[in-house]
């Protein structure tokens, strides 16, 4: 059975997909290639669920920098070049930055780095699979489903010296 949670955040209200199996996805408003409200199965309080409560809970420990790692059961629907991709995203630390010509030669074969973007912006679990650790070749910020100031926003969180630095006098 699908069903979904709608919940507050520092990017908007979020909504989470869950099925039997686990987390399927989360969005947020506005997100490029936000499926149809149908498709998300019921809309449920959090107690329903232990998923989607959980995954509300650790994003809002996320959010608080309390968490860097979350322990979610996923499962995202996807090919099997996208799972390799979600997969190689997750071993992102937190705080770090990885290039697409990065995660592809992570993934056997740098010249992917095109295939491996596109799977990058199919990622379904935003935040949780951390495809906004991804930068351009240059580390400029491009390609993010939900925008590209939230994608500032979640590298500002978890690695704030890197948007601002001190004056030395």
């Amino acid at each position: 059975m699908i069903q979904h949670l709608v919940f507050d955040s520092p990017l908007g209200p979020l909504t989470a997909v869950a099925n039997d199996a686990g987390l399927q996805a989360v969005y947020m408003t506005s997100h490029k290639r936000l499926p149809a409200l149908e498709t998300m199965g019921e809309r449920v309080a959090a107690v329903a669920s232990p998923v989607l409560a959980a995954t509300a809970a650790q994003l809002g420990e996320y959010f608080a920098g309390e968490r860097q790692e979350f322990s979610l059961p996923l499962a995202p629907i996807g090919s099997d070049f996208q799972h390799r991709v979600w997969a190689a995203l997750a071993e992102i630390p937190y705080g770090e930055l990885r290039s697409y010509g990065d995660l592809a030669a992570s993934l056997g074969d740098r010249s992917m780095a095109q295939a491996v973007g596109s799977a990058n912006g199919r990622n379904p679990i935003s935040i949780i699979v951390p495809c906004h650790r991804v930068v351009g070749a240059d580390g400029s910020l491009v390609g993010y489903a939900g925008g590209l100031e939230r994608k500032e926003f979640l590298l500002e969180l978890e690695n704030p010296a890197r948007f601002h630095t001190e004056a030395l006098f």
